[in-house]
């Protein structure tokens, strides 16, 4: 049965695909707006180092969910993300046109496509600060833990993320299930939009080789500069924000706890590793249409990519 719900389309891929430039231009040929879905784009002041599009780089396209946190504030969850990624989704319905979504953080997409209802599972202060003191005990524990109660979460999480690590394992202890079932296509929870999704991928080698060239261009765009003024504001490393690759290996070596070859290093070793769980999570969901963009010219691609976004008999919305 045709449901009648207003359409979404969703541009997704690991970090250095290409999204943020092919999205531009398919914001343009369709008239219509980009909701980022990038979970550190949403920070002030972090710009090169989340790959933020500058305002050349928009084109004239508008932006939404950027620049909408600070490093410092309070903590921006997914439940956040939906309220306002919905919220101007919805405004740009409301001008006739249907809304873009680009990114690579899944769990963001997810949010808006996929009905999940962040109100389901409440937290456990008691369980949380156990699971805590235990990593700090043991570091490592956490993600062996995980590989054992919730396979699936642990392939996706890094063993040293800790905070995601501690709340998949607080969801399947609360809930008996893992946290990977409310990932699923569908998710928990009725969704308002019906999504139309396409992800970029190519070979291996190749994501490998623009991820070392993306982290170069990174740098000589400034990116050290960028970060030392974050440091010199003396925020405390943990926060989440500070996370985020790039950032929180140049803090390592301004702690002197590595060289800055070393930190480069990093940077690009970690890459490799986020872009390599990004596609284990996308790689789940059957809906995702898959365009291998060696396969295309660019204005090939485009086409593809535009043909898939749009129904046939809706080719305004």
């Amino acid at each position: 049965m045709k449901q009648n719900k207003p359409t979404i389309a969703v541009l997704l891929g690991p970090t250095a695909s290409g999204k943020t430039a092919l999205g531009v231009t398919i914001a343009k040929r369709l008239g219509t707006e980009i909701v980022s879905a990038d979970s550190m784009q949403i920070y002030r002041g972090m710009d090169i180092g989340s790959a933020k599009p500058t305002e050349e780089e928009m084109s004239g396209v508008a932006h939404h969910l950027l620049d909408v946190a600070d490093i410092d504030g309070p903590k921006f969850s997914a439940a956040e993300y939906q309220r306002l990624a919905r919220e101007a989704i919805d405004s740009i319905h409301a001008q006739g046109k249907m809304p873009l979504v680009v990114g690579g953080t899944g769990l963001y997409i997810n949010a808006l496509t996929s009905g999940l209802d962040f109100t389901e599972t409440a937290g456990d202060e008691a369980l949380r600060a156990q699971l805590a003191a235990q990593e700090a005990q043991r570091p490592g524990s956490l993600h062996v833990l995980l590989q054992k109660e919730d396979p699936a979460a642990a392939a996706r999480l890094h063993p040293h993320d800790t905070k995601r690590l501690i709340r998949a394992l607080e969801v399947k202890r609360l809930t008996g299930r893992p946290m990977e079932a409310d990932f699923a296509t569908g998710g928990a929870g009725d969704c308002p939009y019906t999504p139309r999704l396409v992800g970029l991928t190519m070979p291996r080698e190749l994501l490998y080789s623009r991820i070392e060239q993306r982290v170069d261009a990174m740098l000589a765009r400034g990116l050290v500069a960028e970060a030392r003024s974050i440091w010199a504001r003396g925020y405390d490393r943990n926060l989440p924000a500070l996370q985020a690759l790039g950032y929180k290996q140049l803090f390592a070596h301004f702690a002197g706890e590595c060289s800055f070859d070393e930190a480069v290093e990093a940077i690009k070793r970690e890459t490799r590793r986020f872009a390599k769980r990004q596609l284990t999570w996308f790689r789940r969901d059957s809906r995702i249409a898959w365009l291998d963009i060696t396969q295309y010219s660019p204005v090939g691609l485009l086409n593809a990519a535009c043909d898939l976004l749009q129904a046939e008999g809706d080719k305004s919305l």
